[in-house]
């Protein structure tokens, strides 16, 4: 049974409902937030308790899990907190928001000898899992291309957070805080990217931050992606659409779970489409989005076998940021991977 200290009321609400899936491996005794009364709501049972103290989950030795769910601006020095109180970590995106925070929180957590798990939770669902079997069965070939949209609606209600929509606070736009997820999965199924060029805007609310961009994006592979980012859009919509070898793959547009709904696989050659069906059909269900995610945390953290999100992967997405944030602002074609003297290793805040 793993402890865990949840950080943070808001998104955590989400986190606390996958968690209360998997019973057996995950007991919640902390709920941590400022306003108290949010926690109350959320915290259920004389086991759990609640503060508006970090310090008090970070002591209590019956917390082995420090799940961060608080503003992008504090995921940093919590994350070092925890890791040098030695619990592990599972933070919410981004983990950090530059090179030198990665190389921070990496060094740190192998001297503490704990785990940090950065939260993708777009990774699980059935759909997810009937792309992994296909593409273990060589039945897909090669990914040769790739379209994702991230077309969402966010407005005055959104950005009421005095926090969100500045570089301060938020860290980021679109890119960082909306689209990371839609890019994680591009790389969880099509490999690293090679390199990226991009454009960036403010076009649909009054905010320091981007919530528009376009994106290209060259995989080590050689296969060749777009990223299409809105919040303007009139209804919240995530849109995949991978052109391999030997099928197509597109998903629904569940904004929030892309797997957790179903996906077309089509052949381009007719001949293997009954194969195809074939593997979807024999394909055992899996947990969806955040349920999937600790899952995979839970089989990690007990030495099972499992595809929990490593800290590379975080390291990763902040890479490929970092990149986007250069390529738009410079409207050069940056190369991966970034050199440790890259001139935004300390971060791309203006």
């Amino acid at each position: 049974m793993i402890g865990v200290a949840i950080l943070g009321a808001g998104i955590g609400a989400e986190h606390l409902a996958a968690l209360r899936t998997l019973p057996d491996c995950f007991d919640v005794r902390r709920i941590i937030d400022r306003d108290l009364l949010r926690a109350r709501s959320l915290c259920a049972g004389p086991a759990c308790t609640v503060s508006a103290d970090i310090a008090d989950a970070l002591t209590d030795p019956s917390i082995d899990l420090i799940d961060i769910c608080l503003p992008p601006h504090l995921h940093v020095a919590v994350t070092l907190q925890a890791l040098a109180a030695g619990k592990h970590v599972v933070c919410e995106k981004p983990i950090a928001t530059s090179l030198e925070d990665v190389a921070r929180i990496e060094d740190a957590a192998r001297a503490a000898a704990r785990r940090v798990f950065p939260v993708f939770q777009y990774r699980w669902g059935p759909s997810l899992s009937k792309l992994r079997a296909l593409m273990a069965s060589g039945l897909t070939g090669a990914l040769h291309s790739a379209a994702l949209e991230t077309h969402w609606n966010r407005g005055t209600d959104y950005y009421a957070a005095p926090w969100r929509g500045t570089w301060e606070g938020e860290r980021g736009g679109a890119v960082l805080g909306h689209a990371i997820h839609n890019h994680d999965l591009l790389c969880h199924i099509g490999g690293d990217v090679a390199s990226v060029m991009a454009m960036t805007t403010t076009r649909i609310n009054d905010i320091e931050t981007e919530d528009c961009a376009a994106i290209s994006l060259e995989m080590a592979s050689g296969a060749l992606c777009t990223s299409s980012i809105t919040l303007g859009a009139a209804t919240n919509e995530t849109r995949l659409r991978l052109v391999f070898e030997r099928l197509t793959a597109t998903s629904g547009t569940a904004p929030y779970d892309p797997g957790s709904v179903p996906w077309r696989f089509v052949a381009r050659d007719l001949c293997d489409q009954a194969a195809i069906d074939s593997v979807t059909t024999k394909v055992h269900a899996e947990r969806t989005g955040f349920a999937g995610f600790f899952e995979q945390v839970a089989h990690a953290l007990a030495g099972q076998q499992n595809t929990a999100v490593t800290l590379d992967a975080g390291a990763q997405s902040i890479a490929l940021v970092t990149a986007i944030y250069h390529a738009a602002r410079t409207g050069e074609r940056v190369t991966l991977p970034l050199p440790a003297d890259h001139p935004l290793s300390k971060g791309w805040l203006p």
